[in-house]
């Protein structure tokens, strides 16, 4: 079992900047890629970025040169750095934690993110 917890979202003006963070517990080794996804009200959940073990990231086309995913393994934590925050980008962000095939996920309880224009 793995549990993530979330934190850092809030409200910021348009323009401005946040950093989310999801720090993991309990079999974290089982987990080979972790990210973030967010639904905002009345629509689907969407992904915002991945990042594997290995380093590789990726990105919604919505925040590609805004967004930045990382990790840092010594305190088996993913960080979700926003820049140039949009009206748009307000929603509710999920940290993820996925196992070897995508056959377990996990997900942290979500902090929410309102951007005001």
């Amino acid at each position: 079992q793995v549990h993530l917890v979330e934190s850092g979202g809030g409200l910021v003006q348009a323009g401005g900047s946040l950093r989310l963070s999801c720090a993991a517990s309990g079999n974290i080794f089982s987990l080979n890629a972790m990210g973030w996804y967010r639904q905002a009200l009345g629509k689907q959940r969407e992904l915002v970025a991945t990042i594997t073990n290995g380093g590789r990231t990726n990105y919604a086309d919505s925040v590609k040169g805004r967004f930045t995913i990382s990790r840092d393994s010594a305190k088996n934590t993913v960080y979700l750095q926003m820049n140039s925050l949009k009206a748009e980008d307000t929603a509710v962000y999920y940290c993820n934690g996925q196992s070897l095939g995508a056959l377990i996920n996990y997900w942290g309880q979500g902090t929410q993110v309102t951007v005001s224009s």
